[in-house]
Formats: structure tokens, C-alpha cells, sequence
């Protein structure tokens, strides 16, 4: 199944979900939901202790929860619990907390601010903003990043019309056009930041940004007056669209006496939510 997975915070604490394209529901983790209810310093063993009881009970919320690979705090994926949104109400008529209803009105917010953006992409452009406003990112970092997202979809959408495959083959490209401007590949390049799982774009500087995206643009244009005809062809694009943002990354370099590519991640200049609350 389609699916895209993202964080969502309720009260400022992360919720780790995933939003299934095909049938058109989020899957929330229910640890972290069973965190967020009941303030537990073991949501785990909680929902492991609630889990057996509610199986003995002949539960089906719980029979029918699937697992799913989600991204834990030490950077690795690992099976875990989630429900859609009608299991997990269940779930959580059975935990006795106070916040039980305001996260029930947060949970039907969410589903709905899906739909609204289904239909108009734009939402979801207001979203991303007022997410990465809330993780501590500067306002002229993420307009950058946005600028970058929609100009990621423009490529994508021009290696579909050319009869690129997506998944491993959008992977090589990028990785192609990575490698081209800043001379590391992604898997490198996230080596020297220090990243494991997280999204590479993400932790990248506002230079850093600004030049994977003329080498995305670039490669957009050059796609698009050439017309190539499938991946192999591709490459040779991405190639040459990698290479204008690395005439202007090594031009720049020059005159400032030092190389843009930088080992900060976003860890190291933007605050976690709880220091700011202090």
C-alpha cells in the first residue's frame, strides 16, 4: 500500500503515524498515544499490560492491530502497534484519563485536515510550514525548504512522463545528482551529519538547500528540452543538472574561502521544544 509517514504533535508530543494511501486513513502508534494519555514512564510495558487484558476481554480493536515498521528515537525502524482512528477510540475508552476527549477531537482534526489537503494540495503546504515552525526552524530556512519540496515534485513528476520506475531508480537519480554538486552520494552525505534515518533534506543549511534545489531545477529543465526516454537516459540529465549547482557551489566556495557542505544537522541549530518552554 501508498503510504507516507510523518510526526504530528498533540500538546507539543509527538505522535509517529502513518497515512495509507489506498485507503485513505492514518495509523497512529499506540505507544505513543498510550504515552501521551496516561504520562507513563513505561508506556510500553502499559500497553503490553492493557494489550493482554483487552485480548482476554475479546477485544477486536486490539485483535486487528496491525504493525508496522516506525522510527524509534535511536534512528532504526522497528514493528510497532498502530490503530486507524475508529480502533484506536476503542483503545482509548479503556484508559482512564483526562485527556482521553481532547485527544479524540485532536485525532478526528488530523483525518479531516488529510481529506481537506487530498483536495487542495495547497493545505498541505500550510501544514509542513506550521510543522516545521513548531519543531524550532527559522522562517527563512523553511521557506527554502518549501520552495525545495515543490520544485522535488516537479522532477518527480517529469521522470514519471519519461518512464522513470519509481522507488530504486528515483533513489539512483537523486543519488546521481547528489553525488554531482556536492561529491558525496546520500548515503554519504548523511554519514558526515551524523544521520541515520532521518530525512537528509531536513538537516540540510540554507545554502545546502538552495543548491541541491538549482540542481533539481535544473535537472527539471534539462529533462524537459531534451525529453529522455526512461532511466538509463535519465541519468545522463541528472548528471548535467548536478553539475550547474556544483559550477555555483565551487564558485561560491572561492570567494568565501571555505566549503558549504556542512556537518550540522538540524539538532545543532535549531532548540528542542522542551528548552524553549523554559
Amino acid at each position: 500500500m501508498g503510504q507516507s509517514e510523518a510526526i504530528k504533535l498533540f500538546e507539543e508530543k509527538k505522535v509517529r503515524t502513518i497515512w495509507d494511501d489506498v485507503q485513505e486513513k492514518w495509523y497512529f502508534s499506540v505507544v505513543d498515544v498510550v504515552a501521551i494519555l496516561t504520562d507513563s514512564a513505561t508506556p510500553r510495558n502499559y500497553w503490553k499490560v492493557l494489550k493482554n487484558r483487552l485480548k482476554k476481554e475479546g477485544n477486536e480493536s486490539v485483535t486487528n492491530c496491525n504493525q508496522l515498521k516506525l522510527l524509534s528515537s535511536d534512528g532504526k525502524r522497528y514493528l510497532t502497534d498502530v490503530a486507524d482512528q475508529e480502533q484506536l477510540f476503542r483503545i482509548i475508552q479503556s484508559i482512564p484519563s483526562p485527556k482521553a476527549e481532547p485527544f479524540k477531537q485532536w485525532m478526528a482534526m488530523v483525518a479531516a485536515q488529510r481529506l481537506d489537503q487530498m483536495q487542495d494540495p495547497e493545505l498541505s503546504i500550510e501544514q509542513a510550514i506550521l510543522d516545521y515552525k513548531r519543531l524550532g526552524y527559522s522562517d527563512a530556512w523553511i521557506n527554502q525548504r518549501i520552495k525545495s519540496i515543490e520544485v522535488r515534485k516537479e522532477l518527480t513528476d517529469e521522470w514519471q512522463r519519461t518512464g522513470v520506475n519509481v522507488g530504486m531508480e528515483y533513489a539512483s537519480l537523486t543519488d546521481i545528482i547528489t553525488k554531482e554538486w556536492s561529491g558525496m552520494t546520500t548515503k554519504q552525505y548523511k554519514h558526515l551529519k551524523g544521520l541515520k534515518k532521518e530525512n537528509l533534506r531536513d538537516n540540510m543549511t540554507n545554502l545546502e538547500i538552495a543548491l541541491n534545489t538549482l540542481a533539481e531545477a535544473s535537472a527539471t529543465e534539462l529533462s524537459k528540452q531534451r525529453n529522455p526516454k526512461g532511466f538509463r537516459q535519465q541519468t545522463h540529465v541528472a548528471k548535467d543538472g548536478g553539475s550547474v549547482a556544483k559550477a555555483a557551489r565551487k564558485q561560491l566556495e572561492r570567494q568565501l574561502g571555505r566549503t558549504i557542505i556542512s556537518s550540522e544537522k538540524a539538532s545543532d541549530y535549531i532548540l528542542p521544544i522542551e528548552s524553549k518552554k523554559e
